[in-house]
């Protein structure tokens, strides 16, 4: 994956497949919630609530225009 042009996956930039945020985690909301307002606000990220890490926003990968291959909680581009 690391570098390749490949297409967004087909879900809104809003919600992180599954395999980088489960649906059961105990932060989801609090970290969609701080995820929405950065995108909202046009930012490249921002400081994970629970470890106060830096995340980029799926807004900020995709137009990066690539994946970089690491693991983004928020990559546009993992489908499966």
């Amino acid at each position: 994956m690391s570098g390749e042009r490949r297409p967004l996956a087909p879900r809104p930039l809003t919600e992180p497949h599954p395999s980088r945020l489960a649906p059961e985690h105990p932060d989801r909301t609090r970290i969609l919630a701080a995820h929405t307002a950065a995108l909202t606000a046009g930012q490249a990220g921002y400081p994970d609530p629970a470890t106060g890490l830096f995340v980029l926003t799926a807004g900020f990968l995709a137009r990066r225009g690539t994946c970089c291959g690491r693991g983004c909680r928020h990559c546009p581009y993992v489908d499966d």
